[in-house]
């Protein structure tokens, strides 16, 4: 339309092989995302841009702008440089449409999670373009104890989870799949090792499943209900669950057994019995005596 002003709705859909009504909506939601488009009626009419109009490098929607900005302070958390980079954009937009953007950055309030962790953007880039190019790296890790560690890895894919970014590997130093969070990971470098990831690759499901192996606390809880009945309440990261008879038996391991407790097993509604792992059963005994004590000071001492 800048280049032909008068371009019909016919013309259009000719342009962009699609149907006339097809077109005349393109033509709509450019005026959506305050884009000043102009119809003249006539035998020389068409579309065609408002005087002096200057396109936006990207244009969107009032809404995918207003999207855009929700994510971005959702998942950012003020971080300085996507907050410059969302200002860009911000600014990038259509008068209208970047003032409703830029009203929702300046007055949304933001409550810091206490659990986020900073992914920084320079070592998530480089594991992403090694695992575009099927390349080895070695990776400078850092535990939650504070020491480091070097491990040679293919990396496979980079999952973003709740918020939190992973790394989906095979690690040459344990002969096994792991997952390292991204925000312990102190350095990338490259190796001239090429790798395959293996066929059918699932990077979510083989990261969901990974997050439940190979942690210090041993878990094994059986359930005292059908295995169709608890399945849709267990999280992969909780373990394999099994059917045992007429019950079901979930084993697995965690590193941290109270939040095991009492934000996985207390969730599910069913009885069950901790058969394995000792730090386990304490933290639910904790959370079970923690319960008890609840509803017996709402109760009041019982009568002896």
């Amino acid at each position: 339309m800048r280049a032909r002003p008068g371009t019909t709705a016919e013309q259009l859909a000719a342009a962009l092989a699609v149907t006339e009504r097809a077109a005349r909506r393109y033509v709509e939601i450019l005026r959506e995302a305050g884009i000043p488009v102009e119809s003249v009626r006539g035998p020389y009419g068409g579309y065609r841009l408002g005087r002096g109009t200057r396109l936006p490098p990207v244009v969107f929607t009032e809404e995918q702008a207003l999207g855009l900005v929700m994510a971005v302070l959702d998942a950012s958390n003020a971080d300085e440089v996507v907050g410059e980079a969302l200002g860009k954009v911000i600014r990038a937009l259509p008068e209208g449409v970047g003032r409703q953007a830029g009203a929702l950055r300046a007055y949304a309030a933001i409550a810091p999670d206490p659990r986020a962790a900073r992914t920084d953007p320079a070592t998530a880039s480089a594991l992403v373009a090694a695992v575009a190019e099927r390349r080895r790296v070695i990776v400078t890790y850092r535990r939650e104890s504070g020491g480091e560690f070097d491990a040679e890895v293919d990396p496979w894919a980079v999952v973003v989870r709740y918020g939190r970014w992973y790394l989906l590997c095979l690690s040459h130093r344990a002969t096994a799949i792991r997952t390292y969070r991204i925000d312990r990971i102190r350095a990338v470098h490259r190796t001239p090792h090429r790798f395959t990831p293996p066929d059918g690759l699932d990077p979510v499901a083989a990261l969901e499943e990974n997050l439940g192996k190979g942690w210090r606390f041993a878990t094994r809880v059986l359930f005292h209900a059908p295995f169709a009945q608890v399945a849709p309440w267990i999280r992969p990261p909780m373990g394999t669950l099994a059917e045992h008879g007429d019950r079901c038996l979930l084993t697995g391991s965690t590193r941290n057994p109270a939040m095991y407790a009492q934000e996985w097993l207390a969730a599910v509604p069913f009885d069950f019995t901790v058969e394995g792992g000792p730090e386990l059963r304490a933290a639910v005994a904790t959370v079970a005596d923690r319960f008890r004590r609840a509803i017996e000071e709402v109760a009041g001492p019982t009568a002896g």
